[in-house]
């Protein structure tokens, strides 16, 4: 009888001893799946903190570009003014009669309606005339860059 009590007893600590490895894997399990979930939480988050900061990046950027036109736009305008008050002043204080007179008042309609344009049309415009001239005129255009270029060294070398 002794043998039938130990086998029983060996029997059952087998079973104590496999529920508790049972035990032991769905903790693990649980655990594991904790973990996962907490990872998966971090990622979400840490992808959720790089989409902010790059929207406020994207933002920034933005803002400084309309910053940069807005500033650009007042410094057209204020070159147009400019340009308008010299015509202005060409014309007042200039020569009235003459080859020279003529010459003044070319000058200052020149000024003048060069001012108007820019007030009116901004740079944008500008920039998209000046490129069509440079596609009607590739030849002198040409010419007239290199010609730039040179005077831009030759006043470089010299100072």
């Amino acid at each position: 009888m002794a043998n039938q009590t130990s086998g029983f007893k060996a029997k059952e600590e087998e079973r104590t001893a496999g529920q508790a490895m049972g035990d032991l894997k769905h903790k693990a399990k649980d655990v594991a799946s904790n973990v996962a979930d907490k990872a998966k939480d971090m990622a979400s988050s840490a992808v959720d903190q790089a989409r902010d900061t790059a929207s406020n990046l994207g933002r920034s950027a933005s803002q400084m570009a309309s910053n940069l036109g807005e500033r650009a736009g007042d410094a057209a305008s204020s070159v147009a003014g400019g340009m308008r008050n010299l015509a202005g002043n060409l014309r007042d204080k200039g020569p009235h009669e003459g080859m020279l007179g003529t010459a003044s008042s070319s000058v200052a309609d020149a000024l003048d309606s060069g001012g108007r344009y820019l007030q009116e049309h901004g740079l944008g415009d500008v920039s998209k005339d000046l490129s069509n001239l440079i596609r009607r005129n590739p030849i002198p255009a040409l010419f007239i860059g290199i010609g730039i270029g040179f005077l831009l060294a030759r006043a470089t070398t010299r100072s």
